[in-house]
């Protein structure tokens, strides 16, 4: 007597998934060639809830926030990452600085150059202008803007060969803060008040002056004033960037200057 084994009338095509188990990747080639996904069977996507811009791709979007968190972080500012301008007090010109992000957002959606190009929030150390220029950038990560921070002298430290983070080369690095939507420049000629090299000066100039003529918007934090006041032996930024430059920048910005006092200085002093 010969046995005969259960075995299916026919076997499955060698290689064929089931419709449901297509790739994420495969159906996202077949939306954007324009296959009708219903007739997949397959259900239509949420809309994002991120609040973007309709022409801006929510997965570019997403990746722009995390490139604006892993500048914050490159700082270790990650403390402010949770900042809002709800978050500043009237000293910190959190309505001001929100009237000059909506200026920018919609600059973006019309494809225009931004009336106002740069905002300067000058004060004393310690008066809650990186918080202030954080909160900035935080609000207008998650409007869809691409937002990055930088120290200034770390910008300076990563443009010199072989410095970079992230395995990044110096062209990569001017690339990426020149072409940027927003860039927090903090610091501004931070550590230049008594001497400024050639390679700084030259550095800093070439960052801004590519910024503005690109039409990009910038908002800088500095201690420093200006200009040298009478009997100081401290430079003002002119001294360190020139007249030219600096009049440009100034010729399109707004000043919102930042008074009050240090906020990391302990309520008694310190006895050493």
């Amino acid at each position: 007597m010969s046995v005969i084994a259960d075995t299916p009338t026919t076997a499955p095509a060698r290689g064929m998934n089931a419709l449901g188990d297509l790739s994420a990747h495969l159906l996202s080639v077949l939306e954007n060639n324009g296959a009708d996904m219903s007739q997949l069977g397959v259900p239509p996507q949420p809309e994002p809830e991120d609040g973007l811009w309709e022409d801006v791709a929510v997965p570019q979007a997403r990746a722009r926030r995390n490139m604006w968190r892993n500048s914050i972080v490159d700082a270790a500012h990650d403390d402010y990452l949770a900042f809002r301008f709800d978050h500043l007090d009237e000293a910190q010109k959190p309505k001001t600085l929100e009237r000059w992000l909506d200026s920018l957002v919609e600059a973006k959606k019309l494809d225009a150059r931004p009336e106002v190009l740069n905002m300067i929030l000058p004060g004393n150390i310690g008066s809650g202008k990186t918080a202030a220029a954080i909160s900035l950038g935080n609000e207008a990560a998650e409007r869809g803007l691409w937002t990055l921070f930088v120290k200034h002298a770390t910008y300076l430290t990563w443009r010199r060969p072989d410095s970079a983070p992230h395995n990044m080369k110096a062209w990569e690095v001017r690339k990426r803060f020149v072409e940027c939507d927003l860039l927090v420049l903090d610091e501004l000629c931070g550590e230049m008040d008594l001497t400024a090299t050639e390679f700084a000066r030259k550095e800093t100039i070439d960052l801004i002056d590519a910024r503005i003529a690109a039409g990009r918007a910038t908002a800088y934090t500095t201690n420093l004033r200006s200009r040298r006041q009478p009997g100081s032996q401290a430079m003002g930024v002119v001294d360190i960037l020139g007249e030219r430059l600096l009049s440009r920048l100034e010729s399109s910005a707004h000043l919102a200057k930042i008074v009050g006092p240090d906020r990391r200085k302990p309520a008694r002093p310190l006895d050493w």
